[in-house]
């Protein structure tokens, strides 16, 4: 499978159809990289050792699709997990070895993901949801709940969205851990989108990669930071990867990464 390297993340550059075929026949842990995604990357080893364990990575931003072109590797389509997600379940409508577990979001939003997900399918594609508790993650009792909770389910696939970092290095300390699950998608804000509790952008939006104004615009107490603070350094990044002056930030010591110190 051919990969593009963008800064030190290698995505597959791959169309949606040919993900879903691959997943059907192998499984896998799909994430979905962002131009966010890849300023934490920079300088979250966990994060980053977290990436390297999964199993397939797709272009989640117009951004990086340009990106991609502007280093003369273009990849060939973006899968956002806003699109990943509906695109799954409705390509796997009539499959009834399917089965979702729906993770993630603010209390009851992801029983109503569910509700309206399976009135779209018209089958119980989505077999249950849970939306966990502020900082789970650090609690290993309700951990292990979900966890006995998704197996007992019988769920084949865990959509999980509770955001980055957090849902990548969740999925993969605990992947070991499920009995039926073989798919695992991170996905995000998706949740919130399916409720109907979140609006998307535009389509003509996404497709020129300014998206981001859109969320902006409507989340900017949460989302001023990501967007107009942390993703200042890439396009500086990727002009460095360009010109063959990037550097890889963990052949470094740890608080001596590239992207914060380099020039």
């Amino acid at each position: 499978m051919k990969t593009v390297n963008l800064l030190n993340v290698s995505i597959d550059n791959i169309s949606i159809t040919e993900l879903f075929e691959k997943l059907d026949c192998e499984g896998g842990v799909v994430f979905t990289p962002n131009v966010d995604h890849l300023i934490m990357l920079q300088y979250d080893r966990d994060f980053y050792e977290a990436y390297n364990k999964s199993s397939y990575r797709v272009c989640d931003s117009q951004i990086l699709m340009y990106a991609s072109q502007f280093l003369g590797t273009p990849i060939q389509e973006k899968i956002s997990g806003s699109d990943l997600f509906p695109a799954f379940y409705t390509y796997h409508k009539d499959n009834e070895k399917m089965k979702i577990f729906l993770l993630g979001a603010a209390e009851g939003i992801a029983r109503k993901a569910q509700e309206k997900i399976n009135q779209k399918v018209g089958r119980d594609i989505v077999v249950e949801a849970h939306s966990p508790s502020f900082g789970f993650e650090n609690n290993e009792e309700e951990c292990e709940k979900i966890i006995d909770a998704i197996n007992k389910s019988g769920a084949t696939v865990l959509a999980i969205g509770v955001g980055s970092p957090k849902q990548e290095k969740w999925l993969v300390k605990y992947k070991s851990k499920f009995t039926h699950v073989k798919i695992f998608l991170a996905i995000g804000a998706t949740i919130d989108f399916e409720a109907g509790c979140k609006a998307r952008a535009p389509k003509w939006m996404s497709e020129v990669g300014i998206e981001w104004t859109y969320r902006l615009l409507n989340e900017p107490r949460r989302l001023w930071k990501r967007y107009l603070l942390e993703a200042l350094p890439f396009l500086r990044l990727i002009l460095k990867q360009k010109l063959g002056f990037y550097k890889m930030p963990f052949d470094s010591k740890p608080g001596e990464l590239e992207w914060k110190g380099g020039s």
